[in-house]
């Protein structure tokens, strides 16, 4: 894509690891400057390792520059587009991604009987997660891209979103609020953006499937610390050091989101090697279809509905 070309800039957060990660790779052996924020210093400061030399073999002398932020802290967002739209070996953002996210979070309520969790740790952990994984997006998005739009140059905005936003499985509601508010925002940028007069700038959202990425490890890890429990990388069921033969690589998600992108998608939607799109599409349609056919919310986990669901997955 003409976008991801030498002297173009990218910045990527969440690029400590993963998807966010081998995002910066790729921007790298196209030649581009590249700017990676994350919260986790130690694994960013090994990503701009990593990235630096890709960089002097693809783009010698092109900038790697990192930023340790908290994207949940709205200021913190500020003050890093002033620092990079103000940096003399940057100065804009042609690409900007915001993959920064928390697996953290848990349900609607602490229910009777549980005894790791008191209310007060209930609240905490579903206000994370809404902060880095909702509040994070829009945050970025609200601190860049006015600036990006000032430059007056193409451009291009990825919000991570997730299955989960739209199908809302039971497991997890603090994140599934997050990542359906991720799916609203975005639309709703794109929405605004295309309805600028002499419009630059598209948002696009990229849906991962099941991915081999660092977010559970280092959201069980984040949670042993609160508890001051020890912690074993071992007992996460998957991660990029242990990774599982139903997820994709992350470098596989990034090749497709540039597929797609390169076709001018809003919804990026990636497959596994456990799902394909046909699947994911039913799935989402069923969800959708809770309200307009009238059925109990998340029906398909629903004692009454379930075998209805797997008929229909059958059709």
């Amino acid at each position: 894509m003409r976008l991801f070309n030498e002297d173009h800039i990218a910045l990527i957060t969440g690029a400590s690891s993963g998807i966010g990660k081998e995002t910066a790779l790729m921007c790298a052996k196209a030649g581009m400057k590249v700017v990676l924020v994350d919260i986790d210093e130690e694994d960013l400061t090994q990503a701009v390792l990593d990235v630096t030399r890709v960089t002097a073999c693809c783009a010698p002398g092109a900038p790697v520059l990192s930023y340790a932020v908290d994207v949940s802290q709205n200021e913190a967002c500020q003050q890093l587009a002033q620092r990079v739209f103000e940096a003399p070996e940057l100065g804009n953002v042609h690409f900007l991604m915001n993959n920064a996210g928390t697996g953290r979070g848990g349900g609607a309520l602490v229910h009777h009987g549980d005894t790791d969790k008191s209310p007060a740790q209930h609240r905490s952990e579903m206000e994370h997660a809404l902060n880095v994984n909702m509040w994070g997006v829009i945050n970025m998005c609200q601190a860049f891209v006015p600036l990006m739009e000032k430059a007056g140059l193409p451009g291009i905005i990825v919000n991570t979103g997730s299955k989960q936003g739209m199908t809302f499985p039971p497991g997890n509601l603090a994140y599934n609020i997050s990542k359906g508010a991720v799916k609203a925002y975005t639309e709703g940028l794109q929405h605004e953006l295309r309805e600028r007069e002499g419009a630059l700038l598209t948002a696009h959202m990229l849906v991962p499937g099941w991915t081999n990425t660092q977010i559970m490890l280092k959201s069980k890890r984040d949670q042993a610390s609160l508890k001051g429990e020890a912690f074993d990388p071992t007992a996460v069921y998957f991660s990029e050091g242990r990774p599982r033969e139903g997820a994709w690589e992350a470098s596989q998600v990034v090749n497709f989101m540039m597929q797609g992108l390169s076709e001018g998608k809003f919804y990026i939607i990636c497959p596994d090697n456990e799902v394909d799109r046909d699947t994911d599409n039913k799935r989402i349609t069923w969800a959708a279809q809770d309200v307009t056919e009238d059925r109990p919310p998340l029906s398909r986990w629903h004692p009454e509905w379930k075998g209805k669901f797997e008929e229909y997955m059958l059709q």
